[in-house]
């Protein structure tokens, strides 16, 4: 375990693999575009222009989280909520980390 803020959420490390997993607890499975999927990008702001002069529109642009990450939020055309975000080693080594 990397991550247990509180009993509706954690953030799992995969055994012999750079891959993590986070699970947030629901009282019922989220409707339309609830779902989220992440994806980390080594230069993400260079990504987000790139995307941008295609015609990709952001629903939320470039920010800075709090948990430190930096993520920029989008809709596939299939309105799959879709974030691209930087974690680098606050990914897996956060401040916050479980020991």
């Amino acid at each position: 375990m990397i991550v247990h803020t509180h009993d509706a959420y954690a953030r799992l490390e995969l055994p012999d693999s750079s891959a993590t997993l986070s699970l947030s607890l629901v009282e019922e499975l989220p409707k339309g575009t609830g779902i989220k999927v992440f994806f980390e990008c080594d230069d993400l702001d260079k990504k987000v222009a790139d995307l941008k002069t295609k015609g990709v529109l952001f629903e939320k642009d470039l920010i800075d989280q709090t948990w430190l990450w930096r993520e920029a939020h989008l809709y596939d055309l299939d309105r799959n909520h879709l974030v691209l975000y930087r974690a680098g080693k606050n990914r897996k080594n956060l401040p916050c980390r479980k020991k």
